[in-house]
């Protein structure tokens, strides 16, 4: 009878430590698997507000500093459609001449296509119950020259809450160490460019 409860004791042991040695592999292919997932979203509305602001810039001359704009713009903006057409005056058919058409609205020309777009949530990073995005725009001086730049951020802290906070702990400490921003941006405050951070 000892020998029996010894048996199903040192079972319930193995089955234990089976199940530890699994899950302590599977936690981070599972938060690596969630990360990336989450990611994907968080990159396209950051890539949506590169474009949003790129044809806001065209309309405007500079780009938007807040969201209020950008969403009035997206609302209401449009933008022109142009057929380029070669200048008839020209032999060499090098020349053309830019036509316009008419206008489309910027939300139809942009996300017209897009299932389950909602303007009113561009501006809001996925999985972070309505926190926005980090948005900064201004000018800087280039070789003498005045030029745009904008800046539009989600930190690992927002967009990866509820997963393993030790392990969001160190995915941070790790950028900060490499210099890096702790999240997913596009654009740049401190020179003029409208690249990710994950291209």
């Amino acid at each position: 009878m000892k020998s029996l409860l010894v048996k199903i004791a040192l079972l319930i042991v193995i089955f234990v430590l089976a199940y530890m040695v699994y899950n302590s592999i599977m936690q981070p292919v599972q938060f690596n698997k969630e990360k990336s997932s989450r990611e994907v979203e968080v990159v396209q509305r950051l890539k949506d507000i590169r474009s949003l602001q790129i044809f806001y810039r065209q309309a405007n001359g500079k780009y938007s500093d807040n969201f209020d704009s950008l969403s009035a713009f997206l609302r209401n903006g449009e933008i022109p459609v142009v057929k380029l057409v070669a200048d008839p005056n020209d032999t060499t058919f090098t020349k053309t001449i830019a036509d316009t058409l008419g206008y489309i609205a910027v939300v139809d020309s942009l996300f017209g296509k897009r299932k389950n777009f909602n303007p009113n949530d561009f501006r809001y990073i996925p999985f972070s119950n309505k926190v926005s995005f980090e948005l900064a725009a201004g000018e800087m001086d280039r070789g003498g020259v005045r030029v745009g730049i904008f800046e539009a951020k989600a930190p690992f802290k927002v967009y990866l809450q509820g997963l393993d906070e030790q392990r969001v702990i160190n995915l941070i400490a790790s950028s900060e160490q490499l210099e890096k921003y702790p999240g997913l941006k596009v654009g740049s405050m401190v020179e003029p460019s409208t690249d990710g951070n994950w291209e």
